[in-house]
């Protein structure tokens, strides 16, 4: 792996950039982009997933391989930037807005919000939003999210949906186009309960049972997964998959159902100083610690820091308990036998990408041993 940091450094610094940054490697990226291709079940196809790719750039790179223009959103300001940039766009929330904020959208905004989908988990929401499309004159489309399992919210039962639709007020104002489930539990679930493979199954089977409740033009949407299980789903009810985070392959989606894919995102950032460390104090006690292997001998500090990553390189590079990160210098431990030298880049790997993509204001693309191109993130407010 040194030979491969070696070569981003250089890359970084051919292109100038002395600051810390995100790196995407364009060619990793591809390469998980055809292990989708190859694994994902031929009845489904892929949503993808704007928190967790929150460039547009990276977004249309993505879609344009998979050939889908259907994305999953969380916040209204991503929401309007993906509707702009993607005129056949077709949204689905994935969560459930406050009535309030899908108002003042609907209200305010220039983007046909015709192509969004709302998120709908309980009947006092059905009933909030049917009433926003009275009071807005218009036709809101609605998905239904159903618990399959995660307990996080949503239609508990089939029975609990099949009465929502039902109700006497019949929702005049909202189409339903179809359900939302998500089983982000799925993977985690320890054998002694079944393992990952039964809950999965379960999972799919309760989703089949809330889909009998739908007519036929309230399916148009049966949506389940996420990036941890999305290439597990074969046969089931389901017509299409969330994915995001899989593609950048952040230190957390380390999983089952994605072997083989690889690391595209990186947090690279320069090394300001090489030091033999020191605590405030007596030397005695730093040199006590050392000796006991609770500090370091050796170690730097970083331009920057405190970031939802973990190091990657230099080798054995780590954090330090005694003294605790910092946004401005993070201090990191080294092999005493570290070569690393003020100047040189440290990387680390993200444990998430949504939010961590965005800190950098823009992405350095990497591909072919050089810095092709710089992409900007989506803002986060």
């Amino acid at each position: 792996m040194s030979a491969y940091f070696a070569t981003l450094s250089h890359a970084l610094k051919d292109a100038g950039i002395f600051q810390p940054c995100l790196l995407l490697d364009l060619d990793r990226l591809d390469s998980n982009i055809a292990l989708v291709k190859e694994r994902l079940d031929p009845g489904l196809v892929v949503r993808l997933v704007d928190k967790s790719l929150p460039c547009l750039p990276l977004l249309s790179h993505i879609g344009e391989a998979l050939g889908t223009v259907r994305f999953m959103t969380f916040h209204p300001p991503v929401t309007q930037a993906v509707l702009k940039a993607f005129p056949d766009a077709d949204i689905l929330y994935g969560k459930p807005m406050p009535v309030g904020a899908a108002r003042a959208v609907l209200s305010n905004s220039a983007a046909d919000w015709s192509r969004v989908c709302w998120l709908i988990d309980s009947e006092e929401r059905l009933a909030e939003y049917d009433a926003l499309a009275a009071e807005l004159d218009i036709e809101l489309r609605i998905a239904l999210e159903i618990d399959v399992g995660l307990h996080r919210g949503g239609f508990a039962s089939p029975e609990a949906l099949s009465k929502a639709l039902s109700a006497p007020t019949a929702y005049k104002g909202l189409h339903c186009e179809g359900v939302m489930a998500y089983e982000a539990h799925a993977p985690h679930i320890p054998g002694l309960f079944g393992g990952s493979a039964k809950a999965l199954a379960e999972a799919s089977k309760r989703a089949a049972a809330f889909v009998a409740c739908l007519g036929a033009d309230q399916r148009r949407i049966l949506n389940i997964g996420g990036s941890k299980t999305a290439l597990l789903h074969h046969g089931g009810v389901a017509n299409e998959v969330s994915m995001g985070s899989a593609f950048v392959l952040p230190g957390d989606f380390d999983t089952l159902g994605l072997e083989g894919f690889v690391p595209a995102a990186f947090i690279a950032t320069p090394i300001l100083k090489v030091v033999e460390p020191m605590l405030p104090g007596p030397p005695a006690v730093s040199r006590l610690l050392q000796a006991l292997g609770r500090f370091p001998r050796k170690g730097c500090y970083l331009y920057g820091g405190k970031w939802m990553a973990e190091p990657v390189f230099p080798a054995g590079m780590k954090t330090n308990s005694l003294l605790g990160l910092s946004s401005n210098q993070q201090f990191m431990g080294l092999p005493a036998d570290a070569t690393a030298r003020p100047g040189d880049y440290a990387f680390l790997r993200p444990t998430q990408s949504e939010a961590v993509l965005q800190q950098f204001g823009s992405i350095a693309v990497f591909s072919g041993g050089s810095i092709v191109d710089r992409w900007p993130a989506l803002p986060m407010a």
